[in-house]
């Protein structure tokens, strides 16, 4: 199971990758291997505002519909398309292509809550 050193991770299995006061959201290695092939996601939450722990969309799979929790609070400023045209590049490269939305953090104290990758590797077995 691949858990990258330099994210931020959550109980819900959402990553976050920090830059500057923009951070980039996407489903960690754990959570795609438990849902399985993902057909599709859908964020209509672009241009607004989440708190920390709203949805911020949903992913399809083959099985089952999950929520996409926000990391942190902030606004949704871009969805990454690409993953509408192969929803399957979540599965194949879960913290590069398969990235699914950047946000605009708005109270970086929110990234104080999260896991470290060794807390997230004890939180899931790793």
């Amino acid at each position: 199971m691949n858990i990258p050193d330099g994210l931020k991770y959550t109980k819900e299995h959402e990553w976050i990758k920090v830059e500057g006061n923009t951070g980039t959201i996407g489903l960690t290695d754990y959570a795609q291997g438990e849902l399985g092939d993902i057909i599709y996601v859908d964020v209509t939450t672009v241009g607004s505002d989440v708190a920390q722990g709203d949805t911020f969309g949903t992913v399809e799979a083959v099985k089952t519909v999950s929520d996409m929790y926000a990391p942190v609070s902030g606004k949704i400023a871009e969805f990454n398309s690409a993953v509408n045209d192969n929803p399957a590049s979540v599965n194949q490269d879960p913290y590069g292509a398969g990235w699914l939305v950047k946000m605009e953090i708005s109270n970086m104290g929110d990234l104080d809550s999260l896991l470290s990758p060794e807390e997230y590797k004890n939180l899931v077995g790793g």
